[in-house]
């Protein structure tokens, strides 16, 4: 028996059904087809994130937008061709243009995107959360926003919380589904922001001292994402099996030191 692909409104449904669950939604980020059919085979993987510094890496530029937008955009879609889950694009700053990039990705397949605010003036970075939001409502699809504030990354850390919270509720009140705030890991902060975002609108990032995804559920945390680091891990085992391969062929030095006949 055969199922039907779904649709794109369908993945946005259920894209969005994921965040209101009282379950943490676990995304564990992708950067080709490939990478993306082998997250989404794995039990338990119900969505597919992209990482916009693994997509420029894979493409041979730094993260930061100098990927040229038709290229990461191209990524997307291979992405979200390549599996019947639903995708949620790393948009980094818009591209220079919020609308037309939420417009393009949409069209590419993603049904929910990042958008970081590289601590811009908040009255900015509202106006850009806005135009996400209407570009979505535009293409007629219940868009899922991810919109992440760079306050634990770049700003002073004795003024991170207060700034997250700020710019998260305007974020919120400007149409975002959630707020991300990646560099925040403090089980102390992470309550505050809970309790000013309300349940189920923090969006965090994995790192080596975060709490696991069950204890992140317990505190309410909406999301966990592990942006660039899935691709680093699996580059890491690439190093590392091609090291022993190579350790272990003979040293051509040696067979070109041997007097030819």
């Amino acid at each position: 028996m055969t199922t039907s692909t779904p649709t794109l409104q369908e993945k946005a449904r259920r894209l969005r059904t994921l965040h209101d669950e009282s379950r943490i939604l676990v995304l564990v980020n992708a950067w080709d087809a490939a990478s993306a059919r082998a997250v989404a085979a794995v039990p338990g993987c119900h969505a597919i994130a992209t990482a916009s510094h693994s997509i420029a890496a894979a493409h041979g530029y730094e993260d930061g937008e100098h990927i040229p937008v038709e290229l990461a955009l191209a990524a997307i879609a291979r992405i979200a061709a390549a599996v019947d889950l639903p995708v949620t694009a790393d948009l980094e700053g818009g591209y220079g243009d919020v609308a037309a990039t939420v417009r393009a990705a949409i069209r590419a397949g993603a049904v929910g995107g990042n958008l970081e605010d590289a601590m811009r003036p908040v009255d900015q970075a509202v106006r850009a959360v806005r135009a996400a939001v209407a570009a979505g409502r535009d293409e007629g699809l219940p868009f899922v926003l991810n919109a992440r504030t760079d306050a634990y990354l770049t700003g002073p850390p004795e003024t991170a919380l207060a700034a997250a919270v700020e710019r998260g509720t305007a974020y919120l009140a400007a149409g975002a589904d959630c707020v991300f705030v990646p560099g925040c890991s403090d089980p102390r902060d992470i309550r505050k922001l809970v309790a000013a975002f309300g349940p189920g609108r923090l969006s965090l990032l994995g790192v080596p001292a975060m709490p696991t995804p069950a204890e992140l559920e317990t505190l309410g945390v909406a999301r966990v994402s592990y942006g660039p680091y899935p691709q680093r891990w699996t580059l890491d085992t690439l190093t590392s099996r091609a090291a022993t391969l190579l350790a272990a062929a003979p040293d051509r030095r040696a067979s070109d030191a041997r007097p030819r006949p």
